[in-house]
């Protein structure tokens, strides 16, 4: 990445997460199942609009990438053009196959990686990252604190007030959970909200009365901004004939087609409550009298092939059709294409029918703000959105989406009444054009980002850390053992700590350590060691960055494999010359003794004694009166190949240097490896290798006269490479 100068401000980066459904610029496949619906139009428009502004020089809209062939191929690619400075980032998630939403939260640890590797290969980290419901929620949440960058987030549609709705409707707890893994979506909620600088609503009914449920509301961290809509498609339908293709396909099913039009446009998911609609209207003479019902729920080519959502759905919709006879006024097409939305529209007001959302929640509803541009009255949910869509527009009714009776009698209103149906077209028409712009909804969201940011700002207290967080833009990292390598010549440390605050951003720093997280921190802040961008502690079992003190959970999850920590301590337990250190000293993937060198049986022995009881463990004796067992994925080397891997740093850009037993495995890694002149004997028998230097000097001096033989901050020397390349 070329230097900037620091003096200028620089165009803002955005990077947007939207994680499930199926995102694509063009022709956005809206409906095609549950997932993809009002969330995908909001985030493509919102990432265009952003990029269009002055003070936004970039803008990633983050999703999963999918190989599956049953959809389209342009799932897979890996970026998509959205428009200047805009473009759509696909990574993977967890299987190639498409996966709905519920069926992601295993594989979301994995898609951070993947999006802090996107990062790196770009070379600049984003000012915000915006997550958008709660899988991304998470994702955004791990973001945030492992590279200290701003996170906002957006949930769309919230899982306590969805569970409350289908609890309404009947459903059973144990049916939900089953079906929607909702209280796990309702922690990843929790955790977004209360690590987000500021939650991005579209209402303040969405504030107060939903997010206010949930124990992390902060009400100052509450920001409405209504979503925009492009309106440029979506207007009244002029005084001509009007013959769009979507036409004859409704046409197939309707007996007298030119009756005013009830249409409904939303994914065949049980919280649209699309089945609610046709009860109301399959039970009232006066509405089957007046008009057609229109319900456009998706794509459906084979329902017994869709999604179990989705099938029970439809089936219901095609049940209740069959059971109030509604074939002739009950249009339920397989099929639209994105240009049909607006034509539907167009048809609804030329037939002076009306709108209808009956959904059981509904954040904000852009279907409704279309409808409105076009000229359609509304009847809709009282919850979230058409609330306050209905109060600024003047266009329609409001309905209990649960009250049969009340859905039917509103829909007859507004039927019935000639020039309280010109009154509200009219009023719609202007409010939608008045009160949602793209242009206003990005002006109000980059104050209060640029707000957050300087709050943020003033967050960070002087003190002793000079080093900026250098880990996401590295290219090389210094890896330290801490006791008699790093610390021990406060004046080699001092003058070592000034070389890598010179290095810059360029250099990564982080100490690899057998002392707890706790420890750690205690000895680097009695020897002002600025705390360092990565901790590798407990021997390699734990990992933590500087940011938050974040736990590397993947390399936890990683290292759990075949580790039987209780077996492991009940077998040991047999052992001679073994005392166990104190508790504070051990750890889940970490079982540490005092030795009696005298008695205590070798490495060989001890290893055969566990394999003999099918347990596995790695062991380790340092200076000669400590063991440690770890599980067999654990070490501080193979920690270190951890963040290499996941931070996208080749091994021969890493210097890693100790002094005792417990670094050998870090030394013997394929990285550039460093022995500091005060080491113990039982290092000796690594010198001669081509990649560990022996240095005369001890502790930093030690350090530093390593970084000079392998010209560590210039062009890196490593040494079979001698009569080639330079880095």
């Amino acid at each position: 990445m070329a230097d900037v100068d620091p003096s200028t401000p620089q165009p803002f980066y955005i990077a947007l997460i939207s994680i499930h459904g199926l995102i694509r610029g063009r022709e956005p496949e809206l409906g095609k199942d549950a997932d993809t619906g009002g969330q995908i139009t909001y985030v493509l428009e919102l990432a265009r609009a952003l990029a269009q502004h002055p003070k936004v020089g970039r803008v990633d809209l983050l999703t999963r990438q999918v190989f599956d062939a049953r959809i389209s191929p342009d799932y897979a690619a890996p970026e998509e053009e959205l428009g200047p400075n805009c473009r759509i980032i696909r990574l993977p998630c967890g299987p190639r196959r498409y996966l709905r939403k519920e069926s992601l939260w295993p594989h979301l640890d994995g898609y951070a990686d993947n999006v802090l590797r996107h990062f790196r290969a770009i070379g600049r980290l984003p000012d915000v990252v915006h997550s958008h419901y709660a899988d991304a929620g998470l994702v955004g949440t791990r973001l945030s604190r492992l590279l200290g960058v701003m996170h906002a987030h957006t949930g769309h549609s919230l899982g306590r007030v969805k569970r409350e709705r289908l609890l309404e409707k009947g459903l059973s707890e144990e049916v939900i959970e089953s079906r929607y893994n909702i209280s796990q979506r309702i922690e990843a909620e929790e955790i977004a909200i209360g690590n987000a600088a500021f939650v991005v609503t579209s209402t303040h009914q969405e504030v107060d009365e939903q997010y206010a449920a949930y124990d992390d509301y902060q009400p100052r961290r509450m920001v409405v901004i209504p979503p925009g809509v492009d309106l440029s498609r979506f207007h009244p339908p002029g005084r001509m004939a009007f013959h769009p293709p979507i036409r004859e396909k409704l046409r197939r099913f309707l007996r007298e087609p030119n009756r005013p039009m009830i249409l409904a446009l939303a994914r065949a998911d049980e919280r649209k409550n699309l089945a609610t609609l046709v009860r109301a209207f399959g039970e009232s003479p006066r509405l089957r009298a007046l008009a057609n019902l229109v319900i456009v729920a998706g794509q459906r080519v084979d329902i017994q092939s869709m999604d179990r959502g989705t099938r029970e759905v439809l089936t219901r919709l095609l049940l209740l059709m069959d059971r109030y006879d509604l074939y002739g006024k009950l249009a339920l097409p397989k099929e639209h294409e994105a240009d049909d939305v607006p034509d539907l529209y167009q048809l609804a007001a030329k037939s002076r029918g009306v709108f209808v959302n009956p959904a059981l929640t509904e954040p904000f509803g852009l279907t409704l703000i279309e409808a409105a541009a076009s000229g359609v009255p509304l009847v809709a949910t009282n919850d979230g959105g058409p609330n306050e869509i209905i109060a600024n527009c003047k266009n329609g009714l409001l309905i209990d989406p649960l009250d049969v009776a009340g859905m039917q009698s509103a829909l007859v209103d507004a039927l019935s009444h000639r020039l309280q149906w010109r009154r509200w077209s009219r009023s719609g028409v202007q409010g939608a054009h008045k009160h949602y712009s793209w242009q206003g909804h990005v002006e109000k969201y980059l104050r209060v980002m640029e707000q957050a940011l300087k709050r943020e700002e003033s967050r960070k207290f002087p003190s002793q850390i000079t080093r900026k967080y250098s880990l996401p833009t590295a290219d090389r990292l210094l890896v330290c053992d801490i006791d008699n390598t790093l610390i021990g010549d406060r004046k080699g440390l001092c003058a070592l700590l000034n070389i890598l605050v010179e290095g810059g951003d360029k250099v990564g720093f982080g100490v690899a350590t057998g002392r707890n997280l706790k420890g750690t921190l205690a000895v680097l802040k009695e020897w002002n060691v600025p705390v360092p961008d990565f901790m590798i502690t407990s021997v390699g079992s734990v990992i933590h960055y500087r940011q938050g003190m974040v736990e590397d959970t993947g390399w936890a999850k990683h290292i759990d494999y075949r580790w039987d920590r209780e077996g492991v301590l009940e077998a040991m337990a047999e052992l001679p010359g073994l005392r166990p250190q104190p508790k504070e000293e051990q750890g889940p993937h970490k079982i540490s003794y005092f030795v009696d060198s005298e008695k205590v049986p070798t490495k060989k022995k001890i290893l055969q004694y566990l394999r003999k009881r099918d347990l596995h463990a790695r062991v380790i004796f340092s200076h000669q009166e400590f063991l440690d067992l770890l599980p067999l994925r654990a070490s501080k080397g193979l920690a270190i190949t951890h963040l290499a891997i996941k931070w996208g740093l080749p091994l021969e850009r890493i210097l890693v240097a100790g002094d005792s037993g417990n670094d050998e495995e870090m030394l013997k890694e394929n990285m550039l490896g460093l022995v500091v002149g005060n080491h113990h004997s039982e290092l000796d028998h690594l010198q001669g290798q081509p990649r560990i230097y022996f240095a005369e000097e001890p502790h930093a001096w030690g350090i530093l006269e390593g970084i000079n033989h392998y010209h560590f901050l210039g062009n890196i020397r490593i040494p079979e490479e001698e009569q080639g390349r330079d880095d």
